[in-house]
C-alpha cells in the first residue's frame, strides 16, 4: 500500500520517501548544483529527500536553522502524519537513527521489548519510512544458521537526521534553543555522513558494472561488534557470479593498506574468494595502498561519485 502525502500548506516541503536514494541524490544535485561531491554528500546527508532548494554557499548550520529548526512545527506536523503520531514508532526511529542500525540495538535504545519493536518495524516499512536489511551471508561459504539481527535504513537521509537530532530534542527546539541539537550533531557528524557515503558507494557499484550487471548488493555482518571487525560494507554478486567486496571510509585521513589486509583476512575466514575489491575513501589512499591498485583492486574517492549525476 503506497502512502500518498499532500503538502500541509503552500510552500511546505515534501519528503520524497517514494523515490530511491539514487533518485533523491540526483534530484538534490540537480536542484541545488553543489560545487563538489564532498559538499553534495555532506548537505545531502541532512537534506536528502526533502524537496526544497537550499543555498549551498551558506554553512550547513545556517541552513539547518533556516530550513529545519525554524520550520519545526510545519515539518513536525507533516512527519506526524507520515508516522501516524505513534510514540512507539518515534522511539524505534530515534533508536535506529544514531545506533548501529541493528533491530535489537534499536529496541534497546527505545526501551521497548522485541515483539513491540518488530511490529513497529513492519508498520514503518509499510509506511515507507524505513527498509529492513539482512546480512548477505548467503554470498559467503558460511553455512551456519544466520541468527544475526537485521539492520534498518531510513528511506531518506532527512528522516534519519530528524529522528537523530531534532525529534528527541523537541523541547528545546520549541523554545528556539538549538545548542543541544548542534552539540549532538557535532558529536555524531562523522559517522552520520559515513553511512550516506556507504549507501552512495553501493549506487556507484551498481552503475559501474554495466557489462556484467549487479544481481545482488548489500553488506555482511555478524554478532561480533568489536570495532566492526567482522563487517564488509560492500558485498555484491554479478549476474555471471563474480563476487565484489569493498570498504568505505569517510574520514579525514587516507585509507591505509591495513584495510585491504583486514578485508583479505575476513574473506579467508568466511571462505569468500572475491573477484574484485573496491575501496572508497573520502581523502584518498596512501602510496603503499595505491601501489596495489590493479584490475582486481579499484580505488575510489568521494569525487568518483560525480558519475552518479552525469
Amino acid at each position: 500500500m503506497k502512502l500518498k502525502l499532500e503538502k500541509i500548506k503552500k510552500g511546505s516541503p515534501i519528503i520524497l520517501n517514494n523515490k530511491t536514494l539514487l533518485e533523491q541524490f540526483q534530484l538534490f544535485c540537480e536542484k541545488n548544483n553543489p560545487k563538489d561531491m564532498e559538499t553534495a554528500l555532506n548537505y545531502f546527508a541532512v537534506f536528502g529527500g526533502l524537496d526544497i532548494k537550499i543555498d549551498m554557499t551558506k554553512p550547513l548550520r545556517t541552513l539547518i536553522i533556516r530550513h529545519i529548526l525554524n520550520e519545526y512545527y510545519e515539518i513536525q506536523e507533516y512527519i506526524g502524519k507520515l508516522t501516524k503520531n505513534s510514540a512507539p514508532f518515534h522511539k524505534v526511529l530515534t533508536g535506529i537513527a544514531l545506533g548501529d542500525r541493528r533491530t535489537n540495538s534499536a529496541f534497546k535504545r527505545a526501551d521497548i521489548d522485541y515483539d513491540e519493536g518488530i511490529e513497529a518495524v513492519y508498520d514503518l516499512e509499510e509506511l515507507e519510512v524505513i527498509t529492513r536489511e539482512t546480512s548477505l551471508d548467503f554470498l559467503t561459504n558460511n553455512f551456519e544458521e544466520n541468527d544475526v539481527a537485521d539492520k534498518l535504513l531510513f528511506t531518506t537521509p532527512f528522516l534519519r537526521f530528524w529522528f537523530a537530532f531534532v525529534s528527541p530534542l523537541y523541547r528545546g527546539i520549541k523554545r528556539n534553543e538549538y545548542n543541544e541539537c548542534f552539540e549532538r550533531f557535532n558529536n555524531y557528524q562523522a559517522e552520520f555522513m559515513a553511512l550516506i557515503f556507504e549507501q552512495l558507494s553501493h549506487e556507484f557499484i551498481k552503475i559501474s558494472f554495466k557489462d556484467d550487471e549487479i544481481e545482488e548488493i548489500g553488506r555482511y555482518w555478524d554478532d561480533n561488534k568489536e570495532e566492526n571487525r567482522n563487517e564488509i560494507e560492500i558485498l555484491a554478486q554479478t549476474v555471471s557470479g563474480k563476487i565484489i567486496i569493498g570498504s568505505c571510509k569517510y574520514t579525514n585521513s587516507k585509507m591505509k593498506k591495513n584495510e585491504l589486509g583486514r578485508l583479505k583476512e575476513l574473506c579467508d575466514k568466511l571462505e569468500i574468494v572475491p573477484d574484485y575489491v573496491t575501496l572508497f575513501s573520502k581523502k584518498g589512499f596512501t602510496n603503499e595502498l595505491k601501489s596495489e591498485k590493479g584490475e582486481s583492486l579499484k580505488l575510489y574517492t568521494v569525487k568518483s561519485l560525480k558519475s552518479l549525476i552525469l
